[in-house]
This record gives C-alpha cells, sequence and structure tokens, in this order.
C-alpha cells in the first residue's frame, strides 16, 4: 500500500514539460541559429529533439541530388524520433529555418523516461499520433487538391492557424522554391498563387517575414 502509495506521487510529481525544457540527465538546451544544420543526412541517429522556440525544416536528398522538404515544424514538437525505433543514421537532415531553442535529449534518457512517466509517455504517443493524422492529410492533399489549395493549406500550417486560437501569425520567410517542393508544383505557379493570396488580401509581407491571415481559410473552402 505504501509503495504504491509513493509510486503514485512520484508519477503525479512528475511534470513532463519541466522535463523536456530544463537540463538533466542526457539533456542539454542546445541554440542554432537561422539556417544551420542541427544534423545531416547519414550522421548518428543517437537522440530526440524537442523544439522549445523557433522552427525546423526537416529534408532528404535522393541519390541523384535531388532534394524535397518532409516538413515543417514549431514549438511543443518533436523530432528525430526515429533514433527509437532503432535506425543507426539519420534519413534526412533537420535545418534551423529561424533561431532555434532545442532541447536535445539522449535516445537512452528518452527510452528510460518514456518507459518510466506515463504522462511523458502519453504526450509523446499523442504527437506521433497526430503527425501519423497530418500525413494522411497531406496525403488525401496531394491526390485530391489543386495546387492552389496545397499552397493555401500548407502556409495556414506553418501559421499554424487553429492552434490555440491563433488566427493570424507570422510565417518566417521561406523561398518559394521550398513551398513548391513542398506541394509538388513549379515555382511558377506558388508565384502566382502567392501574388492572388496577397491582393485578395490573405497575405501580406513584413520585416519579418509573410503575414498569413485566418481569411486564407477562404480558399479551402472554395470549390
Amino acid at each position: 500500500m505504501i509503495a504504491s502509495l509513493m509510486a503514485a506521487k512520484k508519477e503525479s510529481d512528475f511534470d513532463p514539460r519541466q522535463f523536456l525544457t530544463t537540463m538533466g540527465a542526457g539533456r542539454r538546451l542546445v541554440a542554432i541559429p537561422q539556417k544551420q544544420r542541427i544534423y545531416g543526412q547519414g550522421e548518428a541517429c543517437d537522440a530526440v529533439f524537442y523544439i522549445r522556440a523557433g522552427k525546423v525544416r526537416l529534408t532528404m536528398v535522393s541519390e541523384n541530388g535531388r532534394e524535397a522538404t518532409l516538413g515543417i515544424l514549431g514549438e511543443g514538437e518533436f523530432f528525430g524520433e526515429g533514433s527509437l525505433s532503432g535506425q543507426p543514421s539519420r534519413t534526412g537532415s533537420a535545418i534551423a529555418m529561424t533561431d532555434c531553442n532545442l532541447m536535445r535529449i539522449d535516445k537512452k534518457a528518452m527510452v528510460q523516461g518514456l518507459r518510466e512517466e506515463h504522462s511523458l509517455s502519453a504526450m509523446f504517443t499523442a504527437f506521433l499520433l497526430a503527425r501519423n493524422i497530418r500525413s494522411q492529410e497531406d496525403l488525401v492533399d496531394q491526390l485530391f487538391n489543386s495546387s492552389e489549395k496545397r499552397l493555401a493549406r500548407v502556409l495556414l500550417l506553418l501559421s499554424r492557424y487553429g492552434a490555440d486560437g491563433v488566427v493570424d501569425a507570422v510565417v518566417p520567410r521561406i523561398s518559394q522554391e521550398t513551398l513548391a517542393e513542398m506541394i509538388g508544383t513549379t515555382r511558377s505557379r506558388v508565384s502566382f498563387f502567392m501574388n492572388r493570396f496577397r491582393e485578395s488580401g490573405y497575405l501580406d509581407y513584413g520585416g519579418n517575414g509573410m503575414h498569413v491571415h485566418g481569411s486564407m481559410n477562404a480558399v479551402l473552402q472554395g470549390s
């Protein structure tokens, strides 16, 4: 009885957010400047990263040298979790789109935390499920939506539209080539639609990036 009460108290005392934002055994904070590489394709897969602040772009280069953008992640998201599945080396690269503040968690420390702390395990599982759903939505988007709608969706995702009540947000500057890679179209088509969005008042440009308005959602609602 006493042992079970002590275990319950230990569980209630554990705060996954504190685990992911403060240094400890196997955990260290790392600051990565904008445009710097966090890890590269083919490097040792030995840690998981948690984004405390900033945006990270995940990429992969094919054997013939073509680069593809796999995703763009922001605050509160994990990446590099392939280390937990036994991957010996990174299958892609991670690059800081903005100045980033990250928590680097050694594989051993992350595995131990997931095994011993239910709240951390639940949080991480929820993240993986959300990413899986996002991947399915991306596939449906590629198969059935026009390039204009795909671009609007990507811009809304980058702005974190709907997350924590966000309806308007500034997106760090991202090249039209990268946007074209992400939605599977040409740079000229991206340029055409970006001008149309700006003229329609769905976005505007400032010194620190693109200001994406919640009204962009109208593009997705259109027929």
